[in-house]
């Protein structure tokens, strides 16, 4: 049985084997021991907090396989992404250049630096082991964040955001950041990468340009690597869009991957949500039903699984006993349930200005 919950410190081997064995490897999620220690107090710190708006909070999860006793994932929730320092991206952006003396008009294509997404949640930091992707468990990881803030909404923004990781090239490369931040930082792709994971972005402001960055000036290939996410996260990417989230204007410095936005009252798990109270059945009693997301209303004690949405004519939740005893409730306890497949996303694809 699979069941997210809050990390501890007896996670912290676990951590580091997801965070060696991301694809690609992942800034926010650096394979540095003490980094990892660190995250996983600020994250008890988090749970353990008493919080009346979003702040410097980060939230760690694990998805734990208890019939193996092996933590095989980890995903996080920053309350503000940017609550000490400003979380930079590109913006994406149209300069008219014109001329009425030589009757010319040119819209030309800029990326702009800024901090708007400062104000939004971040989700962020997802590995899982491989031997669990494409099945349930990666979207029960991914979504079981959801299901935490439509909780405790008051330590979250109003809107969401996630960043997914960029295009790189056979060698491993981003051809973005060769044809930009390279320029500026004189190092490979992979070492800044790790530099900003182990320590902070802070530098970012100091020394990348301050100017809007003509497209036409950037080579063919990172150009075409712009807003593209890597292929390891298509499938990631595709599932939040089906969720509610929109491609925004905004991309990543480094690696120039897509960030998505999405205003939580319009994402597909808190607008399917709904309250029950528990009604403890045998296993082979229970009727067949779609699956779906189960979490308990525990804060420090968060615990969320994937069982059948299986309803009694007056509203209660069947569950097994084992699936009881995995999220600690008791019968008549109410649980917060969501289901776990999505509708088809029939989302414009372009992009959320204007509407976020």
């Amino acid at each position: 049985m699979l069941v997210v919950r809050p990390t501890r410190l007896s996670d912290l081997p676990a951590l580091e084997r997801l965070a060696g064995s991301a694809t690609p490897r992942l800034t926010n999620l650096p394979a540095h021991r003490d980094r990892l220690e660190e995250r996983i107090a600020r994250s008890q710190r988090a749970f353990a907090a008493e919080v009346d708006g979003p702040g410097d909070e980060h939230y760690t999860f694990v998805l734990e396989d208890t019939q193996r006793g092996e933590v095989v994932g980890t995903a996080t929730i920053r309350a503000l992404a940017g609550a000490n320092e400003a979380y930079y991206t590109y913006r994406q952006e149209t300069l008219i250049h014109a001329s009425h003396q030589l009757n010319v008009r040119r819209e030309v294509q800029t990326l702009a630096l800024s901090h708007e997404v400062s104000d939004a949640s971040l989700l962020c930091a997802l590995s899982l082991d491989a031997r669990y992707k494409g099945t349930s468990a990666e979207s029960l990881l991914r979504r079981a964040r959801l299901m935490f803030i439509a909780q405790y909404p008051e330590r979250f923004a109003e809107v969401l955001a996630m960043a997914f990781p960029g295009y790189l090239d056979d060698d491993n490369e981003s051809p973005f950041w060769n044809s930009v931040g390279r320029h500026f930082f004189v190092r490979d792709f992979q070492d800044i990468n790790y530099i900003a994971g182990v320590r902070s972005k802070s530098f970012i402001a100091e020394v990348m340009p301050q100017f809007p960055l003509y497209l036409a000036l950037l080579t063919p290939q990172a150009r075409a690597a712009i807003g593209r996410e890597h292929p390891a996260h298509e499938p990631a990417l595709d599932e939040m869009l089906a969720e509610g989230f929109l491609r925004s204007r905004h991309v990543d410095l480094f690696d120039a991957g897509p960030i998505v936005k999405g205003e939580r009252v319009r994402l597909e798990s808190f607008r399917r949500a709904a309250w029950h109270p528990v009604r403890i059945r045998p296993e082979h009693t229970l009727p067949d039903a779609e699956p779906a997301m189960i979490a308990n209303q525990r804060l420090d004690d968060f615990r969320c699984i994937v069982a059948r949405y299986a309803l009694s004519p007056t509203g209660q939740l069947m569950l097994s006993p084992q699936h009881a005893e995995l999220l600690g409730v008791e019968e008549g306890r109410a649980v917060l349930v969501a289901p776990l497949t999505l509708p088809g996303s029939e989302l414009d694809p372009g992009y959320d200005e204007g509407e976020l």
